[in-house]
């Protein structure tokens, strides 16, 4: 018998092995070598210390990452090349929905004291999970990702009472609220979450004092390989992040976590982020869309307004002749008139609102300044939350906002674009100008949680223009403007332009 072309063993739960010749190997590697988004932009690439390229298959040791196997497939069959798959990479296993809709039924879940019916989306991807073992979930932000961890988490124990799990979110704010979610879904069952569950510091995550340990990628990062060999599973929320070197790092070092689920809102469009982490979990799995979810009332209808800003003509020649995005960004964020508007708009604005900037000194704070020494403040109360706000603070704003209808917070992208629950938030302000798919999308998903009271969610997206007469030159954030409603239009959300000279 003839030896096939390619063969492939599994290595561990993280790696497989290709043995093939040498010439069709080079070719694999060819085929999972992908240049970095923004590559050219890297000191490292402007040093000349790096070509821009990640190179997915190590043509040192033959490896690749486990969740690449039907990419592979894909491969030989457009090469023709015959294949000999390992039979323990047949991860697949049988769950009738039949049997996960009675486990779920038993699990009674209920949330602030009233029961909770998983909908048919969660129950899938549960189950989709749970069937394939690997797996990248896609699901709208505010779409409920912590139940379907739930899910996946007491399935997981229910087949092994003794399971070592890890699963990883962000921040430390998350560590607290994916904690608190499980309490509230487990309150009506005999789940004792504080024997099961350990929520891990930087300090706490060095002692295993229970099985199931909830972390941030920060606290784990400088343990050694060894500490992650005991995992049976590993969990990744707001896995967009996990192409980070120090999430890669925590991944690859899981050799024996045979099941690998990572969950996301969104991933930013490029075929190197996405193939690093199906890599890393599994193939990509749609959920539900937003769209779908606002159709079926679980989701805040949402309505956009985009405000194009017309600067002074002399502004405008600086930025033309310029051409540099870092002045431009400067211009933007310094200018009186535009933090004005920002101003009057904020505070013109019914109930909640949050403002999204990026620098902190240099727009956040002025912002918080001006709104919160308005003469026309009334009874708005203004919060300023960044980076260095502890999370104790963090968790207090998050709580007033569901409580209060007359609140303002000016935020950082960082600190609350990516996986707080924040229910009672009508208004969105877009201060500084972005052009990231993940980002927007996630900062969006804020604002569409439905709330008693809450017929829809406004946001405000400001662009500035700064094109003088007939001149070809488009401003750069202006072309990043025009990349967001390529989002909107993506998304299915329906926008309205405004243009308004300051």
């Amino acid at each position: 018998m003839d030896q096939d072309d390619i063969r492939i063993e599994k290595l561990n739960e993280s790696f497989l092995r290709i043995y093939a010749d040498r010439g069709i190997l080079k070719e694999l590697s060819d085929e999972f070598t992908f240049y970095v988004p923004g590559y050219m932009f890297q000191p490292a690439f402007k040093n000349k210390m790096w070509d821009g390229k990640i190179r997915l298959f190590d043509l040192r040791t033959n490896t690749i990452y486990c969740g690449l196997l039907k990419h592979i497939e894909k491969f030989a069959s457009k090469k023709h090349y015959s294949i000999n798959i390992d039979s323990d990479l047949n991860n697949d296993q049988d769950f009738p929905l039949i049997l996960a809709q009675k486990f779920v039924n038993m699990l009674n879940i209920s949330s602030n004291g009233k029961k909770i019916i998983p909908r048919e989306d969660q129950i899938n991807a549960f189950v989709t999970a749970i069937r394939t073992k690997r797996k990248l979930l896609i699901s709208p932000t505010a779409s409920g990702k912590s139940l379907i961890i739930y899910l996946i988490l007491q399935q997981l124990i229910y087949r092994n009472k003794d399971v070592k799990g890890l699963i990883i979110v962000p921040r430390t704010s998350l560590v607290e609220q994916l904690y608190s979610d499980f309490a509230d879904y487990a309150s009506n069952i005999s789940f004792d979450i504080e024997k099961r569950i350990q929520k891990s510091t930087t300090e706490s995550v060095k002692q295993k004092n229970k099985n199931i340990i909830i972390s941030t990628y920060q606290s784990l990062q400088k343990l050694s390989k060894e500490y992650f060999e005991d995992f049976d599973f590993i969990i990744g929320d707001e896995a967009h992040l996990f192409t980070a070197g120090s999430l890669k790092y925590i991944m690859e070092s899981c050799i024996n976590a045979s099941y690998r689920i990572g969950l996301t809102g969104s991933l930013d469009g490029s075929k190197t982020h996405q193939l690093v982490l199906e890599g890393l979990f599994g193939e990509k799995t749609q959920v539900i869309t937003t769209k779908e979810l606002m159709d079926d009332g679980h989701l805040s209808k949402l309505e956009i307004k985009c405000f194009v800003l017309k600067h002074k003509p002399e502004i405008s020649k600086e930025i033309v002749t310029n051409k540099d995005y870092q002045f431009e960004i400067d211009k933007i964020i310094t200018s009186e008139e535009r933090n004005r508007f920002i101003k009057n708009l904020a505070l013109s604005l019914k109930n909640n609102t949050m403002i999204l900037f990026e620098r902190v000194d240099k727009h956040g704070k002025v912002l918080y300044d001006i709104i919160n020494n308005s003469s026309n403040l009334g009874d708005k109360k203004v919060f300023f939350v960044y980076g260095k706000t502890d999370t104790d603070s963090r968790e207090e704003i998050r709580k007033l906002l569901d409580k209060h209808n007359n609140i303002i917070v000016i935020a950082s992208y960082g600190t609350f674009s990516t996986g707080i629950n924040t229910r009672n938030l009508h208004n969105l302000i877009f201060a500084s100008p972005s052009k990231s798919r993940i980002r927007n999308i996630q900062s969006i998903g804020r604002s569409l949680r439905t709330f008693d009271g809450k017929e829809k969610a406004v946001l405000f997206d400001i662009a500035d223009d700064f094109r003088i007469g007939n001149g070809r030159y488009v401003n750069t954030t202006l072309n990043h403007f025009l990349e967001r409603l390529n989002i909107y239009k993506s998304e299915k959300h329906e926008y309205k332009i405004y243009k308004i000279g300051i």
